[in-house]
């Protein structure tokens, strides 16, 4: 891993993160509960156990996980009996999926002071790559990416390639959106970076350059990952779960991702929509799958 010359708060972050909790072995296992806040409160009816956080924050200490991922609204009311025993990630910006991301921007509803008062060990920000507002949102970042610098805690960036000309260029998830996404994430300052699997069926796009089209062709999905978490120079990556799906189907693209060079995962969805026990016994999979290699 690349965390070059980083402070020294950062590094005793990360190596807690990485090392001391969870599956250490330098590779983190995150549980995101920020979903409510992205998609509504819709996202918990397939399982109702899990509208409460109280739910999430049990399988993230029961399972051993790395850190908990909230926002600074969940982080006050529900994780004081938590505090010490389950890491914390604050995110620090959200936006909910009721306008369309043709024009994507995610607010700042939280400081990084505010997360460090409440002992996070890092905190988390969503850029937008390729939205109309990236102008605004980077500039949002600087100053996010400075507080943190001058507090001694680390970024993950949340690297999502979002708007109308990034899908006229083949889509949110297509290898040239996700490798872009990769590489600004790095030249903006993350300390780690939370990235989507690219889907190498998104080559028609008129507008998708040409070094992408041909180079899918013979491209493997192990190939793709591996290509996005090159463009990320050594920075972690860790991969983001998405919508619920197929255990089986989850599990061999974790252990894809980890063959890749994939640092570690951040499934929300895929634990949590899920009963506690078989939260759990997935959670034991996913950490076996992180320290094959």
């Amino acid at each position: 891993m690349v965390w070059g010359n980083l402070s020294l708060g950062k590094k005793a972050r990360l190596y807690r993160l990485f090392y001391e909790k969870g599956p250490g072995n330098g590779k983190t296992l995150l549980l995101p509960i920020d979903q409510g806040f992205e998609h509504g409160p819709m996202d918990f009816m397939d399982n109702p156990e899990a509208a409460n956080p109280e739910y999430q924050l049990r399988i993230a200490l029961e399972g051993g996980y790395s850190g908990i991922v909230m926002h600074i609204g969940l982080v006050r009311k529900f994780y004081s009996d938590y505090a010490g025993k389950v890491p914390l990630v604050v995110k620090l910006n959200g936006k909910t999926n009721i306008p369309p991301d043709d024009e994507a921007l995610s607010p700042v509803v939280a400081s990084v002071e505010e997360a460090v008062r409440m002992g996070a060990d890092a905190v988390g920000y969503t850029i937008y790559i390729g939205s109309p507002n990236q102008y605004e949102d980077l500039k949002q970042f600087a100053e996010v990416r400075r507080e943190a610098e001058r507090l001694g805690i680390p970024v993950i960036v949340w690297a999502y390639p979002r708007g109308k000309y990034v899908e006229m260029k083949g889509g949110k998830d297509s290898l040239y959106a996700i490798d872009y996404a990769a590489r600004v994430a790095v030249e903006a300052g993350a300390d780690v970076i939370k990235l989507n699997i690219p889907k190498l069926d998104l080559v028609r796009a008129p507008e998708m350059p040409d070094p992408y089209r041909s180079m899918v062709r013979d491209m493997s999905e192990f190939d793709a990952i591996k290509k996005v978490i090159d463009s990320a120079c050594g920075v972690p990556v860790i991969i983001a779960g998405g919508e619920k799906g197929d255990e089986e189907s989850l599990l061999e693209k974790a252990r894809l991702c980890v063959k890749a060079g994939a640092r570690g995962f951040i499934f929300g969805r895929n634990v949590w929509k899920r009963k506690f026990e078989e939260a759990l016994e997935l959670t034991r999979k996913l950490k076996a799958i992180l320290l094959e290699n």
